[in-house]
């Protein structure tokens, strides 16, 4: 026989009550109800903020001792909203229809929820779920959709984050589309079924959007650019260059160097989502490339790395293709430019290689500074200026051997990007970087230094399907430490044997 623990009546019925999701969601109009909110400080300020920004007409009275100049400022821009600085009393709550209580004093909330319940009135208590009648979700607003979301008071900040998820995913432009559909449903006619049949029709397209050529063929895109352009170069090579097939033959001891390099910096990007660029610059340098020789290798690596983790990424819902389309051909033309200008440069390598030096010490003092959040304050608002930092970042990237991870993402999740959504287009968005401007190197530059680039690429490739598993078991903190010091000191090298040639 089982034994039971020895439970009260009020206890059995109150885990029953709680037992499994028990809320039943609804959109109040709060414009039409009298709302009493006690507290004015930071907590107080905190609800207050939630119930204007989606109730903008309510009809709210505050009680609160001490009132910040916070909820002052705030409240400047609505006039219905009345202030009472004093001590809350039961007679606040004539004329009341639903009730907060924002203090931290915890005697004085469980007071207050006692004296509502007395009087039939619905009562939120801030941070006590057990002592609230209902709960204030994270919202999801696009014109007149809105959309609420609760996790029963178990976790805020999951859904905060789903917040954020859907903030990205659902695009400005749909309210468009209601405000469409609510003009369609006036002019129907016939009975409910039919207006029903009709407007599912209608909506067809919001669960199963049109694609474009480009969105439904992207995956065959990405393997058919990969293969046709390693085919074209690892033909001409062959064509041309005697000492390629020596070279398949009697492999270089330095072909397994890079190889080694590919791989490792590959896992590293994948870790963090940026750094393979000044990472390789920095090595291939180290082993004695001239910089646009060493771009070139580079940029042929990423073309089938980022494919692989573009097509992932796109598997997976995190492409932004709006963003995509702003940041795409600028980036392209950038990157193209530099390719061209690091080429033509190429005689002169003993003079830009220790340019591209400095260039990539500043970039691992950057990885650091990110590393311990030496960084100016996450932006509210969205970067705008997508198209000049593509072209910039594609510039920077061609011309330096790197830096369009550092620069694109890192600026596109500071201007308050998704990060999710960022690095999925960024990484989708390079595929096509790194193919332009591979080209761009090749026509200028024609096979050099192959043992590299063929070190890379199949580096790279094997390193990218299983980078963000990897990513997952090693702390991202302690690889950005890592990669910054050596990206620094590998550049520092390079900076002073110049000095050293010139002296």
């Amino acid at each position: 026989m089982q034994v039971l623990p020895n439970l009260s009546n009020n206890e059995i019925a109150f885990s029953e009550e709680e037992k499994g999701n028990q809320l039943f969601p609804v959109f109040v109009k709060l414009n039409k109800l009298r709302t009493l909110l006690v507290g004015a400080g930071n907590i107080g300020l905190e609800k207050l903020t939630a119930i204007v920004n989606n109730s903008q007409k309510a009809k709210i009275t505050i009680v609160a001792e001490t009132i910040t100049d916070d909820v002052y400022a705030l409240i400047a821009n609505f006039p219905q909203i009345k202030v009472k600085q004093k001590s809350f009393d039961v007679s606040d709550l004539n004329d009341v229809d639903i009730v907060f209580a924002a203090t931290n004093n915890t005697i004085l909330n469980e007071e207050i929820r006692k004296l509502t319940q007395a009087n039939g009135l619905l009562i939120n208590v801030a941070d006590k779920p057990e002592l609230c009648d209902f709960y204030l979700g994270s919202i999801v607003q696009k014109g007149d959709l809105k959309i609420a979301i609760s996790t029963n008071g178990k976790s805020p900040t999951i859904a905060k984050r789903l917040k954020e998820i859907l903030n990205e995913g659902i695009p400005a432009e749909l309210d468009e589309t209601l405000q469409n559909m609510s003009a369609l449903r006036l002019t129907l006619k016939g009975d409910f079924s039919a207006k029903v049949k009709r407007l599912n029709k209608v909506t067809q397209n919001l669960i199963s959007p049109k694609k474009s050529f480009a969105e439904r063929n992207i995956r065959w895109l990405i393997w058919l650019t990969s293969i046709l352009l390693l085919g074209v170069i690892g033909t001409t090579l062959w064509q041309t260059e005697p000492e390629f097939q020596t070279f398949l033959i009697h492999i270089d001891p330095l072909f397994y160097w890079f190889l080694g390099a590919g791989f490792l910096f590959a896992l590293i990007d994948g870790a963090i989502g940026m750094s393979y660029g000044v990472t390789t610059a920095s090595f291939s340098l180290a082993m004695g490339l001239p910089p646009a020789s060493a771009s070139m290798a580079i940029h042929i690596s990423e073309v089938l790395s980022n494919g692989i983790a573009g097509w992932m990424h796109l598997k997976m819902g995190n492409v932004n293709w709006k963003l995509f389309k702003l940041l795409i051909l600028p980036a392209i033309i950038g990157a193209v430019l530099g390719a061209y200008i690091l080429s033509s440069l190429e005689h002169y390598s003993a003079y830009v290689k220790p340019i591209v030096a400095i260039y990539t010490f500043f970039l691992g003092a950057i990885i650091l500074m990110k590393t311990f959040k030496i960084k100016k304050k996450k932006s509210d608002q969205k970067i705008k200026r997508i198209g000049l930092l593509g072209f910039v970042g594609g510039f920077i990237d061609a011309a330096f051997g790197g830096g369009w991870g550092s620069i694109v993402l890192s600026s596109l999740i500071a201007g308050g990007r998704h990060p999710l959504f960022s690095l999925g287009t960024v990484k989708i968005s390079r595929f096509f970087i790194a193919t332009l401007s591979s080209l761009t190197f090749f026509t200028m530059l024609g096979g050099k230094h192959w043992e590299a680039v063929l070190g890379l690429v199949i580096g790279s490739a094997i390193a990218s399907p299983i980078a963000a598993r990897v990513s997952n078991k090693i702390s991202a903190k302690t690889i950005m430490v890592a990669v910054g010091i050596i990206v620094m000191l590998v550049s520092l090298r390079s900076i002073v044997l110049f000095i050293l040639k010139l002296i």
